[in-house]
């Protein structure tokens, strides 16, 4: 992919290999501060708007670059399980999150039923938040996992060494899930939070084969 911020058409979305992850009781409880610092974890584990937390700590608007807008049908397109909750015929959405001065901060990918997503996304050139908010929607945010992993290429979009943190989570509204939506961010944002852990951990808790 080009490292332009003009919009691109993707036909693949970019999953982390992980090296680790969770899901719940992890995501419920929390994960030992080794392993994931604290500040990261009100970002990765919190139930606020990741457009907040990220104007907030750049001081700077949150843009959006919507890279693929691709009608996938029913196909189950190597998504999260949870992909089977949400009503189809499906659209995919993936947006970079950037400050307005450019900085890559965050990756997403998310999944609508098409026949409703015009509903709320409005302005398709708006973060997800933003759309939602401009509509007064009551949203729970379900986060259902959590990863530790490589991808060579958010890598190199990130323009930033892995391994990264990423999540999945499913926006409910009125009972009903509204999106599935996958999450990767770049350690760019170190510079705000400070170090993630990870690594260190990791090395000391090898994944059971």
């Amino acid at each position: 992919m080009s490292r332009s911020t003009s919009p691109t058409l993707e036909t693949r979305w970019h999953a982390l290999a992980p090296l680790w992850q969770g899901h719940s009781p992890a995501i419920h409880t929390g994960l030992p501060h080794e392993q994931l610092a604290p500040a990261w974890q009100i970002l990765m584990l919190g139930d606020g708007s990741p457009t907040r937390h990220l104007t907030l700590l750049t001081r700077e608007v949150i843009e959006v670059d919507v890279i693929d807008m691709a009608s996938i049908g029913m196909a189950p397109d190597d998504a999260p399980a949870q992909i089977e909750v949400v009503p189809g015929p499906r659209l995919r959405r993936q947006v970079w999150l950037r400050t307005a001065s450019g900085q890559r901060l965050a990756y997403a990918v998310s999944w609508w039923d098409a026949n409703h997503v015009d509903e709320y996304l409005q302005n398709r050139a708006l973060p997800i938040w933003d759309n939602l908010s401009q509509l007064h929607s009551e949203l729970y945010r379900d986060i259902q996992g959590i990863y530790y992993g490589d991808s060579a290429a958010l890598a190199a979009e990130f323009q930033e060494t892995g391994p990264f943190w990423g999540r999945h989570y499913l926006f409910w509204h009125s009972g009903q899930p509204l999106t599935l939506i996958y999450e990767v961010f770049s350690p760019y944002l170190q510079r705000y939070l400070g170090a993630m852990g990870g690594g260190d951990w990791l090395r000391s808790h090898p994944p059971s084969r």
